[in-house]
């Protein structure tokens, strides 16, 4: 048996609904750019994808097509751990969000565990109902929900909405989300106090956005969280230095993790973290 108490997720986030060219040429938009750079970073050795993706005229979108033609691309090139978001920009029906991991079955989605003002723009809308719903869903499809929180009460949302039956029963996957506007603040201070309050039976990681990318990936792997890098979250390699592409965050992040005396969990061993089945073995039937 494989010791996976040393072993780190490594997600790669590639775009997000936010970040353009303009911010930094190497930012992936449209489908062939997102899974080349998928690919390239599940080579690098990145475990998981978290994917988002464009419309044509490269703005957020949960268009079902656009995750389409990434997956099934990536699917037969890689064996990296899919998992799709479920909030794809602001706006869209309960039904179009929900509809590319029940066609597609990644082994993972998001579930942003409540709604916020999000960069002083608009409002990030995910009310009690339709946390039910999308929960109800993933379940019944057998999807892990990422639970993402963005402040200490989602963490709480997330263990009332397990109570209720709407979240898997046994050990959930939780995702600290740092630094947005709106949301909590990218200290280490306040990444210690959500891990405090965290479902002592659970995985997680944590992610900061801008500044405070590199504070926060250090204490979470000072503290046995994983990991998520990417242009989805920072377009910077160093203060005034752009990244040159997605496999320079995750070449740096593994360098990190070895560093402090762990491994990079394989896309297989994050299956077994995670607990979840291997849907690209199923759907390609290797």
């Amino acid at each position: 048996m494989v010791d996976l108490s040393n072993k780190v997720m490594l997600t790669i986030a590639p775009v997000g609904g936010y970040p353009t060219k303009k911010n930094n040429p190497a930012v992936p938009i449209d489908p062939s750019e997102i899974t080349a750079d998928i690919i390239a970073c599940a080579e690098a050795g990145a475990s998981i994808a978290h994917i988002h993706v464009r419309d044509d005229e490269g703005k957020a979108s949960m268009r079902y097509d656009q995750f389409k033609k990434v997956v099934d691309t990536v699917r037969p090139k890689s064996n990296i751990v899919i998992n799709l978001t479920t909030s794809g920009g602001t706006g869209w029906p309960d039904d179009v969000r929900i509809k590319p991991f029940v066609e597609l079955h990644p082994e993972v989605a998001s579930y942003d565990c409540g709604t916020m003002n999000w960069q002083n723009s608009c409002i990030f809308e995910n009310n009690p109902q339709f946390l039910e719903k999308l929960g109800t869903e993933l379940q019944k499809q057998e999807v892990k929900p990422e639970i993402e929180c963005f402040d200490p009460g989602m963490i709480y949302n997330a263990i009332d909405l397990q109570k209720r039956g709407f979240l898997p029963q046994g050990s959930l996957h939780f995702q600290l989300v740092l630094g947005v506007k709106g949301g909590i603040a990218a200290t280490v201070d306040n990444l210690v106090w959500m891990h405090s309050i965290l479902p002592k039976d659970c995985t997680w990681g944590a992610v900061a956005v801008g500044k405070g990318q590199l504070p926060i990936l250090y204490t979470t792997l000072a503290m046995g969280g994983h990991l998520r890098v990417g242009m989805e979250d920072n377009v910077m390699m160093h203060k005034g230095i752009l990244a040159k592409s997605n496999v320079e965050f995750v070449e740096r992040a593994i360098r990190l993790i070895h560093e402090f005396g762990k491994e990079v969990a394989t896309p297989d061993e994050a299956r077994k973290i995670l607990g979840v089945k291997n849907k690209t073995k199923e759907i390609l039937g290797k």
